[in-house]
């Protein structure tokens, strides 16, 4: 638990994620980087030289067999208010229908409408190192453009603002923190499109160009911080 906090207090201080009085809505997919990231927030409440609110929120999209209860209980737990919101993504189709992007901009929106609803300034996403780089390589090869997920991006006029303190972990170390936090293991309850995304295809891209280089991730990382202006068009 302290390695990983470590880190994520770098992640936050790098990028001055949070100050003192901010109402954080933690976004719960119910996978094992949302939940730890809800651990390691709220154990750092505990000697952060500021202070901040928490409330975890899970969006039920209808994923068949999803353990909503087991959830729950992993929120009284953690002694952390929660709030589940039914969202519609399907609309009358099958999942092998829906839009990857579409989805997701129906689930940010629902999340932003969250946040003013409950008075929020903050969003908390369980993104990691492995998440932003597979971003930048979508956004290169399918979007023919050059941008990243930022660890803290401000929205409408600094009124909202997403921080992603998970922004220097790789998902393998998520993995092991989980397993030896206890914290439950619901990955396989996630969106039934995972396997087939174009997602899936820079994750196995990047697993294969790792057996040559273990550091790939954090270099796609850093290449978006060391751009050289002279040599683009």
């Amino acid at each position: 638990m302290k390695i990983v906090s470590r880190r994520v207090g770098i992640a936050i201080a790098d990028y001055d994620m949070l100050q003192d009085g901010d109402r954080v809505m933690v976004a719960v997919s119910g996978g094992k980087d949302s939940l730890s990231l809800l651990k390691l927030l709220k154990y750092r409440q505990g000697f952060a030289p500021i202070r901040f609110e928490i409330m975890a929120v899970h969006l039920d999209t209808g994923i068949p067999g999803f353990p909503t209860q087991a959830l729950k209980d992993f929120f009284e737990q953690e002694q952390a208010p929660y709030h589940i919101q039914k969202v519609d993504v399907l609309k009358g189709k099958n999942w092998a229908d829906i839009n990857c992007f579409g989805c997701s901009l129906i689930r940010r929106s629902t999340l932003f409408r969250l946040s003013e609803k409950f008075g929020f300034n903050k969003i908390a996403f369980g993104h990691h190192l492995d998440d932003i780089a597979e971003t930048i390589l979508l956004n290169l090869f399918y979007q023919g453009k050059i941008a990243a997920m930022r660890p803290k991006l401000e929205l409408f006029g600094g009124r909202m603002t997403i921080i992603r303190p998970l922004a220097y972990e790789n998902e393998e170390e998520l993995k092991r923190f989980a397993k030896e936090e206890g914290i439950p293991d619901l990955d396989h309850f996630q969106c039934p499109n995972n396997d087939v995304s174009q997602r899936a295809r820079m994750k196995e891209l990047i697993r294969n160009l790792e057996e040559d280089n273990p550091v790939v991730k954090k270099n796609i990382f850093k290449s978006l911080k060391r751009v050289q202006a002279d040599y683009l068009l």
